[in-house]
């Protein structure tokens, strides 16, 4: 293991007591199941994995959703979030109680056997697709995705294209760049948002006829099989170092664990997915641990005292920023 003594303390950084806002956004993590094994997976999920959402805390999952109108948008990820237990009843009661539903699809699932209906289901429901095209390149999506993810990727968009996503207000199509993972120490940031946003539009259309809404530069976090990767190759400290000497104070007030709570799939509560992925759980004044029951008992949701953070929180605050809605500035 490699030392991070030259990292400095990410709350060092900060200027004050780093705080939650209002929570509005509930991203939850349905488990660990997925038809894919992408290399650069920070929940690292994949075929063989089981873990998975149980009916209880689904159940605990639905009545938080009725409860608390303040929570406006449903974040459904895993894994691949279809596959998991739970995933329908989620979505139809955050959509019966008028919140803005999100799936974090990596697309090829519509094409495993009992998933051909998802596509017509998202339609039906109104789901934001937020999707996973680390590349408008052929090679480089299957060398982070697997063989034959690239031309499975292109029938799923033209399939919801077909369905009116992209097109139609209410159907929201979003796609999402990941940089491909680093062999050496040239290290580099995702390219601007906005730019290669333009890239991908045009390329997809030409190519493939091919249209979405918006494209999130994700920056890869050094953590789950990211982090394994780095420090196989000796360059996890170093990787870190880069991203901290990318740190750009005016991303923090755009965090998106500001107005976000992260739920596993055992029912327990963290800051952001990816605190979640490294078991650092979210704490209340107290320093206790959350759950959902906690927080349906209490009902309340503002039981966080203060953001707990890591080194690769540095990830989140480089350059732009990113978070699960892209750059942050």
């Amino acid at each position: 293991m490699q030392t991070q003594s030259k990292i400095t303390p990410f709350k060092n950084k900060l200027n004050s007591p780093f705080k939650k806002k209002g929570i509005a956004v509930l991203q939850i993590n349905l488990g660990k199941r997925c038809n894919l094994a992408c290399i650069h997976c920070h929940v690292e999920a994949g075929p063989k994995r089981t873990e998975e959402l149980s009916p209880e805390i689904c159940e605990q999952l639905i009545t938080l959703i009725h409860k608390f109108p303040e929570i406006k948008i449903v974040d459904l990820t895993g894994g691949a979030p279809e596959m998991n237990y739970g995933f329908k009843p989620l979505v139809e009661a955050a959509r019966a109680t008028g919140k803005q539903v999100i799936v974090r699809s990596n697309l090829t699932i519509y094409f495993e056997d009992g998933f051909a209906d998802l596509p017509e289901y998202f339609t039906q429901h109104q789901i934001r697709v937020v999707a996973s095209l680390p590349c408008y390149l052929a090679d480089n999506v299957d060398k982070m995705r697997g063989s034959g993810v690239f031309d499975s990727s292109v029938k799923a968009l033209q399939w919801l294209n077909q369905l009116g996503y992209g097109k139609d207000e209410n159907l929201i199509l979003d796609l999402v760049f990941n940089p491909q993972l680093p062999t050496t120490e040239k290290f580099s940031l995702a390219p601007e948002q906005t730019n290669l946003e333009q890239d991908y539009k045009m390329f997809l259309q030409e190519h493939f006829n091919i249209v979405f809404n918006n494209l999130f530069t994700i920056t890869n976090l050094p953590v789950g099989r990211t982090k394994i990767h780095l420090e196989r190759r000796k360059l996890y400290s170093s990787y870190l170092q880069f991203l901290e000497s990318n740190f750009n104070p005016g991303t923090v007030e755009h965090l998106m664990c500001r107005d976000q709570l992260s739920i596993d799939y055992l029912g327990n509560v963290y800051d952001c997915d990816f605190n979640q992925m490294m078991n650092l759980p979210a704490k209340t004044g107290n320093s206790a641990t959350l759950t959902v029951s906690k927080l349906l008992e209490a009902g309340s949701l503002d039981l966080i005292s203060e953001i707990q953070t890591a080194a690769y929180c540095y990830g989140c605050t480089a350059g732009c920023g990113s978070s699960c809605g892209g750059a942050l500035l």
